[in-house]
């Protein structure tokens, strides 16, 4: 396990949004794939831009979780119609959901998962683990696809893929979430079961045990 180079980033006076230090190269799936409808592209960038810089403040290891639930409210606030001009990406976002006529719901979720984030380091099982998914992973499938106007019949399969996606992206940054926000997304139980803490996430190595797959505990 490599953590991704990250650097602390210090926010900016009066700006709510702000870099988390992360890299943005580590992404498992693509963003603007030329598969998406070339006018629907700019709907899509608004929504990945929105949910990235909401992220980049719940993972800013430079803020305190009550600034950081501070800032991600003002980001809904903005969303919502609130004035204002500090909140660049809530603003865009508005302005697509205006111009494409879907809900704002997505995106609030993936604000209450980064809340979530600003304050919870532990998933104690894989149901626990789920619901979180369904808040920061499910969402994000879900406007690509009510922006390209399909039935709401396609979200269980969507749902499935998010978070097997989300999931990839938890195990891929395992070890940089432990060293560097203390956030473990990997289930208590699972790591319970095969007798490893937490602190396992931060060896430079992984042990026998951690590289187990859980079959006797996930369904």
């Amino acid at each position: 396990m490599i953590a991704p180079a990250t650097e602390t980033v210090v926010p900016e006076a009066g700006i709510i949004e702000t870099p988390s230090g992360k890299g943005r190269s580590g992404e498992n799936f693509p963003v603007g794939s030329w598969l998406i409808r070339h006018d629907l592209r700019v709907h899509v960038h608004a929504f990945y831009r929105f949910a990235r810089n909401a992220d980049d403040v719940a993972d800013n290891p430079a803020l305190a979780a009550e600034d950081k639930l501070r800032r991600l409210d003002r980001m809904a606030a903005v969303l919502d119609g609130a004035a204002g001009n500090d909140s660049p990406a809530a603003s865009a976002m508005r302005a697509s959901l205006a111009a494409t006529g879907v809900t704002a719901e997505h995106c609030h979720d993936v604000l209450h998962a980064f809340r979530l984030d600003a304050v919870k380091l532990r998933y104690r099982d894989w149901d626990d683990l789920i619901s979180y998914c369904a808040l920061s992973a499910m969402p994000v499938g879900r406007f690509v696809l009510d922006v390209h106007g399909e039935s709401r019949t396609t979200w269980p399969a969507n749902d499935a893929l998010c978070a097997a996606l989300q999931i990839n992206n938890h195990l891929q940054d395992c070890q940089a979430d432990y060293r560097n926000l203390d956030r473990v997304y990997v289930p208590l139980d699972v790591l319970t079961a095969h007798g490893v803490g937490v602190e396992a996430l931060g060896a430079p190595k992984s042990s026998p045990s951690s590289r187990q797959t859980p079959t006797d505990t996930v369904s």
